[in-house]
């Protein structure tokens, strides 16, 4: 396997380049993981697309859409296993309905129903963080509590450009290099910490290039390949499981819609720009010109697998409108083990006035 490390070239490692075309090395199985991962991604950009119309229905609440992340993410959650430490921020809902959110639960996320932050027992992955950088913490504890009890399970942190100007993220770079602990901290740099560009958050040419401060290894690649994504996920998941400490995964990407659907991003950014990548560098295009040379897509296929997906996302809505709605007190209850009597009062009251 190749390795991608970062060397002080700023240029992102590539396994496929734009155009589709093989450039680095494959992994072994790349046609069946890109018959894996393609018609997941279709369905991930046709769920992102109807999640923002249901806010702008007024159906979903705030919605933080994923847009042009859907390689980085999906790439590499594909090398975890159920067993390990997942920690995601409230962008990851690409990577996290593959690693087996259900479509359900993640659009009621947006309606904030307590049932969305429940996730499926059989993994390990947290409900998605909205404070900038606090999950790099937990996932640092988990990796210390994963090496304490002297098992191979790792731990990964999840999170965007903008986390790296947080306290938070310094911290837990030193703390999980010091103790050598199986930590994976995976960052999608999507170029904007809400209106905020790359560039004006730190004077470094590359986030990659933080992990040297620490003695860790850092990796840089292009986070709309898939195979990219997944070949330095292998590496630095293998490196975590030996004992090797933790490392730090630059995926440049775009994020090609707004921060939220709270946010104009015409205000603070080039729609040129925007263009160039949507045009140029989008991860779904690059993987299906591939598997186009290859001889594993058509038109015809494409057209039953966005029919496919469709379907699954229309089912997920019809699965979110009939889903049970919640009473305060029961929401009460999602919070605390005990409910203080003063909450406990005031519920008691607010219901007999409701009557």
């Amino acid at each position: 396997m190749q390795v991608y490390r970062f060397t002080g070239d700023t240029k992102p490692d590539q396994v496929l380049n734009e155009a589709g075309e093989m450039v680095g090395e494959l992994p072994e199985n790349a046609a069946d993981l890109a018959l894996e991962w393609y018609p997941f991604m279709i369905f991930c950009r046709k769920f992102d697309e109807r999640a923002q119309l249901l806010q702008r229905q007024g159906r979903l609440g705030t919605y933080a859409p994923f847009r042009g992340q859907e390689a980085a993410q999906i790439a590499s959650f594909a090398v975890l296993r159920p067993s390990d430490w997942v920690f995601p921020t409230y962008r990851e809902l690409a990577g996290m309905m593959y690693h087996g959110l259900e479509p359900v639960h993640a659009l009621l996320k947006s309606r904030g129903h307590p049932d969305a932050g429940r996730m499926p027992e059989e993994i390990h992955m947290a409900p998605p963080q909205i404070a900038i950088a606090a999950q790099i913490l937990h996932a640092v504890g988990a990796g210390w509590a994963c090496k304490l009890q002297e098992k191979d399970d790792i731990a990964v942190a999840y999170f965007g450009d903008g986390a790296t100007s947080e306290g938070d993220f310094h911290e837990g770079m030193n703390f999980a290099s010091v103790m050598r602990l199986p930590v994976v901290f995976f960052c999608q740099n999507n170029q904007y910490a809400i209106s905020v560009p790359v560039h004006r958050q730190m004077a470094s040419p590359t986030i990659a290039q933080k992990a040297i401060a620490y003695g860790m290894e850092g990796l840089r690649v292009d986070g709309n390949d898939a195979f990219a994504v997944y070949q330095a996920m292998c590496y630095a998941v293998e490196r975590a499981r030996r004992g090797d400490g933790p490392t730090l995964i630059e995926a440049v990407t775009y994020r090609l819609g707004p921060h939220t659907t709270a946010d104009d991003p015409g205000r603070y950014r080039d729609a040129v720009d925007v263009e160039r990548w949507a045009a140029a560098k989008d991860p779904l295009v690059r993987l299906r010109l591939w598997l186009t040379r290859q001889g594993l897509w058509d038109d015809e296929r494409q057209a039953a697998c966005e029919e496919e997906a469709e379907a699954r996302v229309r089912q997920a809505v019809a699965d979110m409108e009939a889903y049970p709605h919640k009473s305060l007190e029961e929401a009460a209850r999602h919070v605390y083990a005990e409910v203080p009597e003063a909450l406990a009062l005031h519920l008691a009251k607010r219901g007999k006035e409701a009557r």
